[in-house]
């Protein structure tokens, strides 16, 4: 199995760096990757200090940095000490230098400034942490999402997900002997999105869940014929509200929140197109 040290070097939180690295290698099976993480380096004695760390694990390094002489010295280091390293964002900044005909600014940080962005961020990760199972169903009109689905969906962590993009998502767990509330089907403003999985990877996925907990015992919960008449209901609820659904037996959280956001966007570009329709190109 390759072995490979992984240094990521940021000036801000690294989060946008440590992004990219992961789906970078998980394009990538059977490796061994040991990750430095570097945040907040912004200075050449904080540069220094991280100088040994490279030398004695020699590997791959990446990073954002933006100031010019943090920059240079990282390179010079590298190329002292023999090692890759690569600015990821470069490539991206050149081109949109060239196309917009500005030069980017070098501020450290710059994209996690705590702009109107950032505060509607914060405010949609308060407001879906608070809506979580069916809470607070008296205020669901002010989501953007709504996520439906029976127990054990991936509703929970994908909501968390969005919020942290900025959408403001509520769940509610869809039980057979408990229908909704009704305002769930008088909902005007958010976009309702039914979740649904493939009944035997739902009994897999509840009866991890019941060791978890060190819950052994057998029960409706991991029944496989309870648990298909559970995903049939929901599926005749989805279809008779004519929600959109998404199926996650195989999707990452990563995949069926960008399938949820590309069915947001589609509903918001529908909405502002005239009531005639688009005029053909």
């Amino acid at each position: 199995m390759p072995r490979l040290h992984l240094h990521l070097l940021s000036d801000s939180t690294g989060e946008t760096l440590e992004m990219i690295a992961k789906a970078a290698l998980a394009q990538f099976e059977d490796t061994d990757i040991q990750r430095h993480f570097w945040p907040m380096v912004r200075s050449r004695q904080h540069l220094d200090r991280i100088v040994p760390d490279l030398a004695a694990n020699p590997g791959l390094v990446l990073f954002t940095l933006v100031n010019v002489d943090t920059r240079a010295r990282l390179e010079e280091h590298c190329r002292t000490l023999g090692l890759p390293a690569v600015p990821v964002l470069d490539a991206v900044t050149e081109a949109l230098e060239a196309q917009l005909g500005q030069e980017a600014h070098g501020r450290p940080g710059r994209q996690h400034s705590m702009d109107e962005a950032y505060f509607k961020r914060v405010e949609a990760i308060h407001y879906t942490i608070a809506h979580d199972d069916g809470i607070a169903w008296e205020d669901w009109e002010q989501a953007d999402i709504i996520l439906a689905g029976v127990s054990r969906s991936s509703k929970t962590p994908t909501s968390i997900y969005l919020a942290n993009r900025g959408y403001k998502v509520a769940n509610i767990p869809l039980v057979v002997e408990s229908p909704p509330p009704d305002a769930l089907f008088r909902l005007r403003h958010p976009m309702v999105v039914g979740l649904t999985t493939a009944p035997e990877r739902l009994v897999q996925v509840r009866r991890n869940r019941l060791l978890t907990i060190a819950e052994g015992r057998e029960s409706d919960y991991v029944d496989a014929e309870r648990v298909n008449e559970e995903v049939k209901f929901a599926r005749r609820m989805f279809a008779d509200n004519a929600w959109p659904v998404i199926d996650v037996t195989r999707r990452s959280i990563e995949e069926t929140a960008a399938a949820v956001i590309k069915l947001y966007n589609e509903r918001g570009a529908r909405a502002s197109e005239p009531e005639d329709g688009p005029k053909p190109i």
